[in-house]
Parts: C-alpha cells; structure tokens; sequence
C-alpha cells in the first residue's frame, strides 16, 4: 500500500498481527480446487506443489496456484477468502475510527477497552495534522472535555450513589464498601463528554475477504486519513507473513469516486440545512428514542404458518397462538432460556426471520457504537460532516437530569465542544479533523432494521439492567411498541432473567455476583425503571 502523505501528531496507531491461520492463501486455493475434485480434499501441500519431485515441478504448481486464486478472485468468487481469520491487536487508534469503519459492517469481531468501566488517562487522544492556531485550539477544546470528565466523575459520585443504594437499600448499611460501583456508574455517565478522538485498544479478527474490503474502501468518510493509516498496517502485518496475498491487492478506491463524495461536493453551502434535517428526524420520532417504522403486515400469521410447516401440520391441528408460542415461549421452548444464542441453528426458531421490524432511531454515538455491535440489526449510519454545522446537538444521559450542576457543568462542555468545532471550521480546518472534537454525547440519528431472529436475542441482551441506559432506554421502547403492534410476539422480548424464568433454568438472573439489584422477571415491561 502506498504510503500516506499526511500523518497525526499523537502517538501513532500500533497494529500487530497476533494469530492467523497457517498457510491461509494456499488453504483458499485448496478450498477452490476441492469444489471439483474427484478424488476427495485438496490439501495446501498439493496446490503449492511442496510434493512435487523438483523445484521447476513446485514452481508450474505454484504458478497454477496463483493462476487460479487471481482468476477466482477477479470472478468474484470469494467464499474461500473467508476461510483464514487474522486477529489484530490495535493501539492508538481512536472511538471514531473504531465507530465508522471498524464496527460498521458485520464481518468481523471485536473486543475493546470499556470507557463504562476503564478511566480514561490524560493526553490519550489522536491529534489530526494540524498546526498553528488551529492545533492550539483543538488541544485547548480536548483538555476542556477531559477537565469535564473528571469533574463529572467526581460530581456525579453523589447521584449515582442514591440511585445505586435505592436499587440494593440493603448495602446503603455500608457504602464504603460499595462505592467503587458506585464511582463505575459516575464514570460510565461521565464519558458522555469525552471527545471521539479518545484512544482505545483492542483485539480485532476479520478474514482475508474481509482485509481486502478494508484496503479497497480505506479512503471513504468519516475519517479517511486515520482509516488509510490503519488499514495500511493491518495489510503490511498480513503481507509480512503471508506474501502470496500482495497478487490480488489493487489500488484503494479514491474518496472522490465515491457516491458519498460526488454528492456533497455537488451541493453548496446554502443547499446544506442539517438544522432543518434535524427538526424533521427528530419531529417524526414522536417522543420516542426509538420508533417503529415499519413492518411486514402478517407477523403473526406468517410465523404460526412457517413453524406449521416445520412440523407438517395442518391450522386444524396447530392454531396459531399455540404455534407461537411453541417458538417464542421459553416456557415450550428451553432453547430461549439457555445463555448461548442458538436460534439461528433451531429448526422452529429460524421462522423468526420471516418477521421484521424498522425503527427511526436517536442515539449518542457511545451508545451506538454499542448498538452498531448487534451485527445482525443493521442500521443506515450518517455521514456526519452533513449532519453537524455550529450548533449543538448532543444526548443527555438520565443521571445527568438528576443533579442540577451536573446538568448545567454537561451543557456548558457541549457548548464548547461545538464552539471549538466552529473555531477550527473558520480556521479552515477540513471536517474530517474537526470531527474528532465531537464529545461522545453527540446525536447519531439514522434508521436501523432486523428480523425477529436476530431484533429478540438483541433486546434480550439490552434489556438487562446491566446493560448501558441509554441503550436500555431505546430497546425498552423498541419492545414495547412490538408488543403493541404483535402482542402475541411481543409478550416474549424479555431480558435473560425473564426468559429464564419462563423457562424454569436456575439461577433465574444468568449475571452471578453482576445482578442488577431488581427482581426484573417479576415485572412488566410498563414497569421498568432505572437512572443508573
């Protein structure tokens, strides 16, 4: 890959190939040639000819080899790329780069350093390549979000601490004890004012398809420089240990082939209106967090039929609520109160995917980049350049509300989030960077769809109470509007605690030593509450 031009001041990102799969670009070979194979599986030795009686015998096998992986390829036939995994470990690299392209497609997996639970240390942020007054200010507007943080965590110890003994009155007997968890609330909330340009780390695995996507689409928005700079890491480890690789790389596509870029460069300053985009998005929620859009017309109707088709039955011998239930009652079908997800491997279960749901949704970006981690609930992420101009427009977490500095001390750092976006726009500092000053409260609005396999093992996940509020918060509303529409279905999206219940497993909360304080199963979804 070419080398970058432009590079960041901050410390540079860290990319180290930490597993891969032994000889991956010949097993994908291998992989092709069993497809055709008469005579059983094609091994890796055989396609690269280590069996071959003399070194020009080895290398017409290797030219086949490559013959045939180019030709597969270019043909787009891809399947046996997916075969090798690489696992990545990264450092360095920031939230919104790990948001807008690491985590924004469904092909890979990931495990990163929590801003709920790890504090986050001074001076860990990426500093895009600027200079002068425009550096000077970005660092400014950075340290005002840190000194923010830390004053949040600390002021907001004492709302936290009433919520948390409200929730286990039983502990309020000793609070010293407890008040490291109490401090995680505080810190959890707090993190609403870092900026995204915050560093994490974290173990990342994709396969070989996937590494040739990233190289082809590195220079696309939000954050192309940091995304080429990675990326071109991440293909050097690979190629390190498995040169063949560097045969069927091309050239990055350019941001200005893009449809994203042609569309934006098209548009003057007086044909942008985020504002007036803003006031329809957030007119058409109606009060919601998260609202239901759209859905096929027959659920129920098309679930009780499939799961009759599973079984071979005839509606006189299976109504449709029993099979309903049979499906989505944990009560008749244990697989729902076990902890690992088995839905998408259950004969019954798969007719979930004939259902499915489309919400209008509104965010922070630190919870959606939890909510973008469900995979299989894909969701229409904005272009941010367009969405933002000089005015605020963040999310307010619920314990914030509770204490009035808390709440004054939050407003004031968002305001100088967006003034310091505003300076370096006037600096002419190109959106791209300015972005990285956007705090992690900032509103993501976009719409999200999912069929009813993949949307109930989602809110089941996310209407724990463990599980971020704001997220919480939007799943819960998710639920409570299919009940609505589907109460046949609906009465069954429930939390881990209240499918196990159901289903009779023991313990009922699956959490140990991590429950939430509340007896969840025991309550209605109109019933649920929580600040923390």
């Amino acid at each position: 890959m070419d080398s970058v031009g432009a590079s960041f001041l901050s410390a540079a990102p860290e990319v180290t190939l930490v597993n891969c799969f032994r000889r991956p670009y010949d097993h994908a070979v291998a992989a092709a040639r069993t497809c055709y194979s008469g005579a059983g599986i094609v091994t890796a030795e055989q396609v690269a000819g280590d069996n071959a009686p003399d070194e020009e015998a080895r290398a017409r096998a290797r030219q086949r080899r490559d013959a045939l992986a180019a030709s597969i390829f270019q043909a787009g036939h891809h399947t046996v790329f997916q075969h090798a995994h690489f696992q990545f470990a990264l450092a360095n690299v920031s939230r919104h780069f790990t948001w807008s392209f690491l985590h924004s497609h469904p092909f890979y997996n990931s495990e990163q350093v929590s801003q709920r639970y790890v504090a986050v240390q001074e001076g860990n942020y990426a500093v895009p390549p600027l200079a002068g007054e425009a550096l000077a200010t970005y660092r400014e507007t950075v340290q005002a979000q840190l000194d923010a943080y830390h004053q949040l965590c600390q002021a907001l110890a004492k709302p936290a601490a009433a919520a948390y003994f409200q929730r286990f009155p039983g502990r309020a007997r000793q609070p010293e004890q407890w008040q490291s968890e109490v401090n995680k609330k505080a810190m959890e909330v707090a993190r609403y004012v870092l900026p995204v340009a915050t560093f994490t780390y974290l173990y990342h695995t994709v396969s070989s398809l996937t590494l040739f996507r990233y190289h082809q689409m590195c220079r696309l928005y939000d954050a192309p420089l940091e995304q080429q700079i990675v990326v071109g890491k991440m293909v050097e480890c690979l190629l390190a240990a498995e040169p063949e690789y560097a045969r069927l790389y091309d050239e990055p596509i350019p941001l200005e082939e893009t449809p994203e870029h042609a569309f934006v460069a098209s548009r003057t300053a007086a044909e942008t209106r985020p504002a007036a985009f803003r006031a329809e998005f957030d007119a058409s929620l109606e009060g919601h967090v998260s609202r239901l859009v759209d859905w096929k017309t027959n659920h129920e109707t098309i679930l009780a039929q499939s799961v009759r088709e599973v079984l071979g039955l005839p509606r006189a011998a299976l109504d449709d609520d029993e099979a309903i239930r049979l499906v989505l009652d944990p009560g008749r079908n244990p697989l729902l109160g076990q902890t690992l997800n088995l839905t998408a491997h259950g004969k019954l279960t798969r007719c979930l995917a004939h259902a499915a749901y489309t919400f209008r949704k509104k965010l922070s970006h630190t919870a959606d980049s939890q909510d973008q981690r469900h995979r299989t609930t894909p969701g229409s992420r904005p272009l941010l350049a367009a969405h933002l101009d000089g005015e605020p427009d963040y999310i307010t977490p619920e314990l914030v509300r509770h204490d009035e500095a808390c709440e004054r001390l939050y407003a004031q750092t968002m305001a100088r989030s967006w003034e310091g976006m505003s300076r370096l726009s006037a600096l002419g500092v190109p959106a791209e960077y300015a972005l990285y000053l956007l705090p992690n409260a900032a509103a993501i609005r976009f719409t999200e769809s999912a069929d009813l396999l993949s949307l109930r093992h989602k809110l089941a996940m996310r209407l724990c109470f463990n599980a971020q509020e704001e997220i919480w918060r939007a799943s819960l509303d998710e639920a409570r509007q299919i009940r609505a529409l589907n109460p046949r279905i609906g009465r069954y999206l429930l939390p881990p605690c209240g499918l196990r219940h159901l289903a009779g497993e023991r313990p009922i909360c699956p959490e140990g030593k991590r429950f939430c304080g509340i007896p969840v199963w025991k309550q209605d979804l109109d019933a649920y509450r929580r600040v923390i």
